[in-house]
């Protein structure tokens, strides 16, 4: 497994003592028993360091090594997974960017998630989702763990919506259970804002369609129902911008074909309101420098880039660079958008579109691509 190259950093204290706990004090009043030595061992992260210390150096570990990390003690695997933790290592600068893609194989018939780094290089592939099979479920990252939400399966011929929720935690390379939704759903809009995941819209268990919404709290694995839509919507996508929630695209039942209505809604005054020039039917989607990626289906050589700050739509031409296809998937690297065939092509060039570059170079090709084709994917940092 490859390893990361970083920046040697040391920690200097200058009067800074790391005696072991075990050595006794034998200043009058202050001696330990054997036992509460141990404890007091126990109850550090490392011993012989103060815990600030201790979780900083720990912070500096490979992201490649977490899951060794999480079986050496309760505590470890308890920090690791903390988002505390994601703090130290942002501090410390060692946040390391790594894609998580479902692919699929050319045939259609298996799925699997796996991982690449900003180089392209395949890090591991993960271990199957609990659970049936499911279509039309969502994704979103949180805390740096990737959640499944909801879907459709069949169950011994048996058709149904879902109301289960999956989380992935990408230090310690394990699958559980979070609580389920209120509403079981599928081709729903879900996402991350603010420390929070919200699920919108979609179809019921009868096949309804549906205009609930609901939150998920991290910090009581509790969903809550929150103010519904103003009318049902179904295959639609949702997107973090401004501390925001946007609804973007799919098919309402107040509308004529698909909508292009845009649904806002502002969690502190924990209301919506509507905008009425977004996307429609839209294939692919991605929030990257705080503006929002979109590929239409009927206008696939083109990107609609959305501007939260005044509302504006821009459109940019994709070039045939690397290949003529048509349809595309996206996945966001080092604040860049690359953009994967749907394609069975195995000569095919990814696309890269970087926002920052000089202009008339923002587009060139990568050798960073998935082993199948790409069904989804999510960025996460840690």
């Amino acid at each position: 497994m490859p390893g990361f190259v970083r920046e040697k950093k040391r920690i200097t204290e200058p009067n800074m003592c790391l005696s072991s706990p075990l050595m006794q004090d034998h200043s009058k009043g202050n001696h330990r028993s054997p036992s509460q030595a141990t404890d007091e061992i126990e109850s550090l992260l490392l011993p012989g360091l103060p815990d600030d210390v201790a979780k900083y150096c720990l912070a500096l570990v490979p992201r490649s090594s977490f899951p060794s990390m999480g079986g050496v003690c309760k505590r470890w695997r308890s920090f690791i997974q903390s988002k505390e933790f994601l703090m130290e290592r942002k501090i410390a600068g060692m946040l390391e960017e790594w894609l998580y893609v479902l692919t699929m194989d050319s045939e259609g018939k298996e799925s699997h998630w796996e991982v690449l780094d900003c180089l392209g290089q395949k890090h591991r592939l993960l271990p199957p989702m609990p659970g049936p099979e499911k279509v039309g479920f969502g994704t979103t990252v949180l805390n740096g763990k990737l959640l499944v939400l909801a879907g459709y399966s069949v169950i011994n011929g048996t058709a149904s919506a879902s109301a289960d929720v999956y989380q992935y935690d990408s230090c310690l390379n394990c699958w559980s259970k979070l609580a389920n939704l209120n509403v079981a759903r599928f081709d729903f809009a879900c996402a991350e804002v603010n420390g929070v995941v919200y699920v919108v819209g979609g179809y019921g268990v009868e096949g309804e369609s549906l205009s609930t919404a609901e939150m998920y709290d991290p910090d009581t694995d509790k969903w809550t129902l929150i103010e519904s839509l103003r009318r049902p919507r179904w295959g639609c996508f949702a997107c973090g911008l401004n501390g925001k929630l946007y609804v973007l695209g799919g098919r309402s039942s107040f509308t004529i074909g698909n909508s292009r209505f845009v649904d806002v809604y502002n969690p502190e005054k924990q209301t919506w309101c509507e905008m009425k020039n977004g996307c429609v039917m839209v294939t692919a989607h991605a929030v990257l420098e705080k503006k929002l990626f979109c590929m239409e289906w009927k206008n696939q050589r083109k990107l609609a880039i959305f501007n939260p700050d005044d509302n504006s739509w821009k459109m940019v031409s994709v070039p045939l660079t690397g290949s003529t296809s048509v349809g595309f998937r996206f996945g966001i690297l080092d604040g860049k958008l690359l953009l994967f065939s749907v394609e069975g092509n195995p000569g095919y060039h990814t696309l890269l579109y970087d926002p920052n570059a000089a202009p008339g170079s923002e587009w060139r090709t990568s050798e960073i691509k998935p082993s199948g084709l790409c069904l989804c994917s999510v960025t996460i940092k840690a």
